[in-house]
């Protein structure tokens, strides 16, 4: 097989998950989860370098770091992570409770979640703009729960709704799939392209907010995944009005 016959499938793959086709079973949803996938990189980078060494989206880094802060390593909290853990948690909640009173339409589900999620994630923007410094606990923990409680609810949210390979915060079992379900590995090399977009757009978020957080206003990621969040929820808005077969409960 030629590079070139190799190469076609995974960009239609990818134009497929970029402007899917609207006869599809998950419909216009793929793009506003590849932008969701960008927001976590956003907000992660501004929790990890702007709050110290905490996650508010990638739950499994704050369980090691429970492990780090435990054994005594330098830089860790276990107070941080366990704070950031019960957010989510209870963000995870208010998202399911979402996505069981509204699963008759998956469009109005995940418009009501990024309502709450545009909400929470602009609040954290103004508090980490205009309330006192980064450092300070109250600032700090506040922050902490805010971007929990809405990373929470887009999680749970992107679980209801189960895209394939989008689940807008995890990675390693993309990672696995691209490599597992290789023609190399045996397999047919399905979904390649959506993967990669997955993992490019949690990795755009996350260097233009280390960049933002670094070389620029420490808030601005923030405000970035807010003006994402707020393009994402006027797009879902349309998307309740849609009778189509996408919009129907898996």
């Amino acid at each position: 097989m030629s590079i070139k016959d190799a190469v076609r499938p995974v960009v239609r793959d990818a134009r497929a998950t970029v402007l899917p086709d609207p006869a599809d079973r998950h419909g216009p949803l793929p793009p506003v989860m590849l932008a969701l996938t960008v927001v976590t990189g956003l907000v992660d980078a501004y929790s990890y370098l702007a709050l110290g060494h905490v996650f508010v989206a990638n739950m499994t880094g704050n369980v090691v770091f429970s492990g780090f802060a435990v054994a005594g390593a330098a830089g860790f909290s276990l107070a941080a992570s366990l704070a950031a853990l019960a957010a989510f948690g209870a963000g995870a909640l208010v998202g399911g409770r979402i996505a069981h009173a509204r699963r008759a339409h998956r469009g109005r589900v995940l418009h009501l979640a990024l309502v709450l999620e545009t909400a929470l994630v602009l609040t954290a923007y103004v508090v980490a703009r205009y309330t006192g410094p980064l450092d300070a606990a109250g600032t700090r923990y506040s922050l902490i729960a805010l971007l929990g409680l809405a990373l929470g609810i887009q999680n749970a949210t992107a679980r209801a709704l189960a895209v394939p390979d989008l689940t807008t915060t995890v990675l390693t079992l993309t990672i696995t799939g691209i490599a597992a379900d290789s023609r190399a590995a045996g397999g047919r090399g399905g979904r390649t392209g959506r993967r990669a977009l997955s993992i490019l757009a949690m990795f755009a978020g996350a260097l233009a907010g280390a960049f933002a957080v670094r070389h620029s206003d420490p808030a601005l990621p923030l405000l970035l995944a807010t003006v994402l969040l707020a393009g994402c929820t006027l797009d879902a808005f349309v998307l309740t009005r849609s009778d189509a077969r996408w919009t129907d409960p898996l």
